[in-house]
């Protein structure tokens, strides 16, 4: 069931008994629930970007922008009144573009609002290019206990082929900076990038690991689909390079004592990224900001939402309450593919339990998929856990595949 979409206005919210009708599912309990928050500026379009962002012209609307967001969250408070908010994720964008004084508002504004978890993880996305002495320090200040900063590699060349506005050794400024800031803070880096060699990408892996980072969030360069590279592909590194460059960060990170808990992050002894948990345990998320995504469980259904994504015409809507684009209903033949895409990225997988729980689906939904899968040794399981088998984990797409609606 999808709400009709008024590109220019954006959708008024639904009255929260819209929500709570009759259904088709049958939910004993709501999953936990976090908070994400889209500031959709950055300094310039990186080539292989596909998220919500728009390069900034001038000086930013941080005042207005903070005031929408603000009037988007009060909006939504109806639909998770009463529920505790166990984490919270500022991402974008280049969120550092905000200033430190702009961040300590938002959370205020936030705290005034929302029940949060004591010890909430407020996570923030940093880049290099936007570092400037002491500027960590005051977002820790402001209330942000971890920091992940997009280095995605030390190497100037490399760089400069990612289209990404800071250099080597603003990269090295800025991780030592976070270091000394926070104790949790992670570093996004990629490989397979354009011309990369196996020794080129032991060295990125040597450098970041010489900060002793408690959290390595780790991504093969993909080309995405309406992005600068799709229509310019650069030469990429083969599949069978990828693959090796892979199996030595794995090597590299076990031995500096990190453990590859998910498909794409590697982490110290608690300091696994729980914001990101959450999502991967199918967990409940209310996304504010230009082009968040929402998934939000009500007693007979899953909701998923989405706000407008252009930054003005969000503001415009945000403040007169019509911030949401997309609204529907999470068809209940694709629930177990929807949960599967998530639970099967985790190392430990997931319980037979959770997904009886957040889907409102008896696991028989998916004893077939399940089936084929141990038979294809992508998974195996107990009689109440299913986990990816290392073949699993190589093969995720496959695995996660065998759970779509037919």
């Amino acid at each position: 069931m999808s709400i009709p979409i008024t590109p220019t206005s954006g959708s008024a919210p639904r009255d929260v008994q819209h929500y709570m009708r009759a259904g088709l599912l049958q939910l004993t309990s709501l999953p936990p629930l976090s908070l994400y928050v889209h500031l959709p500026w950055c300094l310039r379009k990186c080539p292989y970007c596909d998220f919500n962002s728009h390069e900034s012209r001038g000086e930013l609307p941080e005042a207005r922008y903070l005031d929408a967001l603000v009037a988007d969250l009060e909006a939504a408070l109806p639909l998770i009144w009463g529920r505790t908010v166990q984490t919270i994720f500022i991402g974008g964008g280049t969120p550092s573009l905000f200033s430190p004084e702009s961040i300590d508002r938002l959370l205020g504004d936030i705290r005034a609002r929302l029940r949060l978890e004591a010890g909430c993880e407020v996570t923030l996305e940093a880049n290099p290019g936007t570092f400037e002495k002491e500027r960590f320090r005051a977002y820790r200040g402001a209330g942000v206990t971890r920091l992940s900063v997009g280095v995605q590699s030390f190497n100037d060349r490399h760089l400069k082929a990612l289209g990404r506005v800071h250099d080597r050794a603003q990269a090295l400024a800025a991780v030592e900076e976070a270091a000394q800031a926070f104790e949790t803070f992670n570093l996004d880096i990629m490989y397979a990038l354009p011309g990369q060699t196996p020794a080129e990408q032991e060295e990125d892996m040597r450098q970041a690991l010489a900060f002793a980072p408690p959290h390595l969030s780790i991504y093969h360069l993909t080309i995405e689909p309406n992005t600068y590279f799709a229509k310019h592909p650069p030469a990429l590194p083969e599949d069978d390079q990828a693959w090796a460059m892979l199996d030595r960060i794995t090597e590299m990170t076990g031995a500096a004592g990190m453990a590859r808990y998910e498909v794409s992050a590697y982490a110290r002894g608690g300091h696994q990224c729980q914001h990101n948990r959450n999502y991967w345990q199918f967990g409940d998320y209310l996304g504010i900001g230009a082009g968040a995504h929402s998934k939000l469980s009500f007693a007979h259904r899953v909701v998923r939402q989405v706000r407008l994504r252009d930054p003005q015409l969000y503001m415009t809507g945000a403040l007169a309450g019509r911030a949401i684009a997309q609204d529907e209903d999470v068809r209940r033949a694709d629930l177990p593919f929807e949960f599967m895409l998530n639970a099967l990225r985790l190392r430990e997988g997931f319980a037979l339990q959770d997904f009886t729980e957040r889907t409102g689906l008896a696991v028989t939904a998916i004893a077939k998929g399940l089936q084929e899968a141990e038979a294809k040794g992508l998974v195996t399981r107990d009689m109440g856990r299913v986990r990816p088998t290392e073949r699993g984990f190589d093969f995720l797409s496959d695995l996660q595949a065998l759970f779509l609606s037919d």
